[in-house]
């Protein structure tokens, strides 16, 4: 589906918000940089001056953005779910990094585990709106940083074969994954022939800073040939400016120095122009994951993306709400309806999120889906074609049965032009008493039940697998990974 309809800023403003991220680039720069990137940097045009802010002249940036991919394949272990990213095509997945999950039995938040991801990765392989796998927990009971970025993607490659994405900590961690890909993928070499696995990095600490750590992941995952999401996440009012616009230009410029660093690393790398910006509650300063404002500065981003022509994330569906209730549908609702009609290439964090991020919940992925599914349908829009004007139709209508129910047309158009959604219930009121009264929460709890006692993928076979644990320290025993363990 192609978007680009909404469009918040007129093409002024975005040339005014264009000029001020050069300003941004070159004026001010960002400070932190490591070593290896200064190097790097310096080489290709950049400069660092006594206060040690690393600038980047308008010609270099220009020609990054001129030059830069603007269209790849977003690999899927599994070639059907490949995704085509760049050209305001609209994608929809997970994201985020919740530190608790509602429990499915007691309802109560809890630290969230690697079997959580595990199991949320099943759910989503299910699920035909959430086109990839972004992890959206931290696994909590792992040991050290480097045991949490082994488990956290050897628990997404396990549960789905889509396209997988992971916030790597540094780049260790990316060097340590590097042979457990190209295990999965067949072996040695074999993964940077298709990438299915996005390292998202958060290289910088608003306001206009690297962040060391991310900087080193943003490296190695380059010379590994994986794509990677380039997040600034500043938030509006606390890290980056409360006025809207001065937030998006911030987080473009920030973004942009990203996106130069992998440039010059390998120009053909396959960058996503992540600007993220997101909002505080100006009374209380707790971010805003639902709001108006969240809602017009993600798709104010996928509008300055698409004025660069450049693949692209923005978040949103970061309900404020606790509960898969009436808030959360409104505020998925119109937060991700605004993205996808502004044309971001790919909406993060739309599905499965809760409590402005800090916690998930099994049945939001099932009901986002639905949600997903009906917004995408929007996109699609309306289509005009002799065929869907209808004069033959009509006529044959008119001239005959004097009604449509039976006409080829309609059988024809019944599963091309409209969709029919998996939760949200269309009976008659008294159909729906009769069959129990129950809400959508409640079939979607159901819905939870059935794909997770019985979807335990194994397209990693056994001798891989066995060579994984034998290679890392995986916390995730072997038993809960089949039907009938007792848990679902």
């Amino acid at each position: 589906m192609v978007g680009g309809q909404y469009q918040p800023l007129t093409g002024s403003e975005m040339e005014r918000i264009h000029q001020l991220v050069l300003r941004l680039l070159e004026d001010l720069g960002l400070s932190q940089v490591t070593p290896s990137l200064e190097q790097r940097a310096i080489a290709a045009g950049c400069r660092v001056d006594e206060d040690g802010r690393l600038r980047f002249p308008r010609a270099l940036v220009e020609d990054v953005i001129a030059r830069t991919r603007r269209r790849f394949t977003l690999h899927g272990l599994d070639p059907v779910h490949d995704l085509e990213i760049g050209g305001r095509r609209v994608h929809a997945g997970t994201g985020g990094a919740a530190p608790t999950i509602m429990d499915f039995e007691t309802g109560r938040y809890r630290e969230s585990t690697v079997a959580d991801l595990y199991d949320i990765a099943r759910l989503v392989d299910r699920l035909d709106n959430i086109h990839w796998y972004h992890r959206s927990v931290v696994a909590r009971d792992t040991d050290t940083i480097l045991d949490l970025d082994i488990n956290t993607t050897y628990a997404c490659l396990s549960g789905t074969t889509k396209s997988i994405a992971v916030s790597y900590t540094d780049g260790n961690s990316v060097r340590a994954v590097q042979p457990m890909l190209d295990m999965v993928a067949g072996g040695e070499g074999r993964f940077r022939e298709r990438p299915f696995c996005t390292a998202v990095c958060c290289h910088v600490v608003p306001p206009m800073r690297f962040a060391t750590e991310s900087c080193d992941a943003l490296e190695a995952a380059v010379l590994a040939g994986m794509p990677i999401l380039l997040v600034a996440a500043g938030q509006a009012g606390a890290t980056a400016p409360a006025a809207l616009a001065g937030a998006v230009a911030q987080a473009c410029a920030e973004v942009l120095a990203g996106l130069i660093l992998c440039n010059i690393i390998d120009p053909n790398c396959r960058g996503i122009f992540a600007a993220w910006p997101f909002v505080s509650d100006l009374r209380t300063g707790a971010m805003s994951g639902g709001s108006g404002e969240q809602a017009l500065l993600s798709a104010a981003c996928a509008q300055m993306a698409g004025f660069y022509d450049l693949p692209n994330s923005v978040p949103a569906g970061m309900t404020d709400s606790k509960l898969p209730d009436a808030q959360a549908g409104g505020e998925k609702g119109y937060t991700i309806s605004l993205a996808a009609h502004a044309g971001a290439t790919m909406i993060h964090e739309c599905a499965g999120m809760q409590g402005s991020l800090m916690g998930t919940a099994f049945e939001s992925y099932v009901l986002d889906n639905d949600l997903l599914g009906a917004v995408l349908r929007t996109v699609k829009g309306v289509e005009v074609s002799e065929d869907a004007l209808s004069f033959e139709a009509i006529r044959d209508v008119v001239m005959g049965a004097g009604h449509f129910l039976g006409h080829p047309q309609t059988f024809a158009r019944m599963k091309t032009d409209y969709l029919y959604p998996e939760i949200a219930d269309r009976r008659s009121i008294s159909e729906w008493q009769d069959a129990g009264a129950t809400d959508a929460r409640e079939v979607a709890r159901g819905r939870v039940r059935q794909l997770l006692a019985d979807h335990y993928p194994r397209h990693i076979s056994d001798s891989v697998d066995a060579r994984l644990r034998e290679r890392y320290n995986i916390v995730l025993p072997k038993a809960r990974m089949r039907a009938g363990n007792g848990i679902w």
